[in-house]
């Protein structure tokens, strides 16, 4: 008989480091290259692994995620085991844990145990909603089955310079767990590679006993016991479960030559402005246009982009750009970028390296250089963005610390 999976996504994340992208939306709704919300690539990761039955948790300014899930994200209604279903933090316990949101990723688990014991799963895929990449997680839960592991983590090499931001891993020669530290200051490398610590993506599955009985015994410490990484996941260890580390470079990928490299955890402005521009070089690391694996978003009902040529040498034209449905390249040049719906680029303006939302509007004779622009935004002709950093900063943008420049949603001039 074929397992009952349920999948949990967790997107109830503040995304505190992505403001002022996240001023009024929680990070997985953050607009992504081009057409695209950072959530998709979590639930076709699960739809295209055969995985229908999906739980998306959701907390912080969740209206725009909301809205998104509803508009694009539905089954139909005959199907008592195909859906995706939004659920926001209810106080679902509240005579037991008194009037809390959720306090950690273990808690907002916890608090929906009822879901779990409604569909009666047999293991629990419990993913992030604010990474990108594509993970066949079959292939993960046939590995979790084999190996009889109670808990198999997802597991990404990482420079070790940049591991103190994750849950680093220690393993032995069969890839069992021997130890996991949470963001440590110091974290240690995989003997044999210096310079590279396993990190964890956040993605795990649990056999269902082993979840029932971790989140009791953690729910049960008053004042700790939240999360996965900072407690449940050592509590396993120190308690004997069978803890597997999943090597994602193994993950295989259809239609996807070689071992799977990709994953971003696109939780700085900086991170999440070199994840969209991957997308357009010339040979992209990051590939969206594998049939054998497809990513789906919310369908919007625009006409196809558009390049206009004028007269007077002014000639609407792109190069190594991604944009989407009802775009008009009017008289302008973009470059190395990714632009979203329904944006206009007037004649003269020169736009290069950025990242455009949705209904953003370009003025005759403006440049844009590095500049990522959110929704509803009207640049007036010949206004510059992204050459001087004192400029950008007087007029309040954000300027990060390599140089991208964020102008928020609406912002007017």
């Amino acid at each position: 008989m074929k397992p009952r999976v349920l999948g949990m996504i967790l997107a109830g994340g503040q995304g505190s480091r992505l403001a002022p992208l996240t001023q009024k939306r929680s990070k997985p709704a953050v607009p992504f290259g081009s057409k695209y919300r950072i959530i998709d690539f979590a639930i076709n990761n699960f739809m295209n692994s055969g995985m229908f039955s999906i739980y998306v948790l959701t907390q912080y300014k969740a209206q725009s995620l909301t809205e998104h899930i509803q508009r694009g994200w539905r089954f139909g209604t005959f199907l008592s085991d195909y859906f995706i279903t939004l659920v926001p933090a209810q106080m679902y316990r509240l005579e037991e844990l008194g009037p809390v949101w959720y306090r950690g990723t273990a808690d907002a688990v916890y608090q929906n145990m009822h879901l779990i014991d409604n569909y009666d799963a047999d293991y629990v895929a419990i993913f992030s909603g604010d990474h990108i990449y594509k993970m066949n997680v079959e292939h993960m839960l046939q590995t979790h089955i084999d190996s009889r592991a109670d808990i198999t983590i997802a597991a990404y090499p990482m420079p070790q310079s940049q591991a103190h931001q994750f849950g680093v891993m220690h393993v032995d020669e069969r890839w069992r767990v021997t130890e996991f530290l949470e963001k440590p200051k110091d974290p240690p490398s995989i003997p044999g590679q210096e310079g590279v610590s396993l990190t964890s993506m956040g993605n795990y599955i649990f056999s269902r006993k082993a979840l029932d009985e971790l989140l009791e015994t953690s729910m049960s410490g008053g004042e700790e016991g939240f999360d996965f990484g900072s407690d449940v996941i050592p509590r396993a260890l120190s308690d004997g479960y069978n803890v597997l580390a999943y090597d994602f470079h193994r993950n295989p990928i259809p239609g996807q030559s070689g071992p799977n490299l990709y994953w971003r955890d696109v939780g700085t402005l900086d991170a999440y402005f070199e994840a969209n521009m991957d997308l357009v070089t010339v040979n992209p690391e990051f590939d969206i246009y594998n049939p054998e694996w497809p990513l789906r978003t919310s369908s919007e009902f625009s006409p196809p982009a558009k390049f206009v040529h004028e007269s007077e040498g002014r000639k609407g034209q792109a190069f190594n750009t991604i944009m989407a449905g009802g775009t008009i390249i009017s008289g302008g040049t973009v470059r190395d970028s990714v632009l979203g719906r329904n944006v206009r680029l007037h004649s003269y303006s020169v736009v290069e390296s950025c990242v455009l939302f949705d209904d953003v509007e370009v003025g005759r004779h403006a440049r844009l250089k590095r500049v990522i622009v959110d929704k509803d935004v009207v640049i007036p002709p010949g206004t510059v963005i992204g050459l001087n950093r004192e400029d950008d900063l007087a007029r309040g943008f954000t300027v990060t610390d390599s140089g991208v420049v964020v102008v928020s949603k609406g912002y007017t001039f």
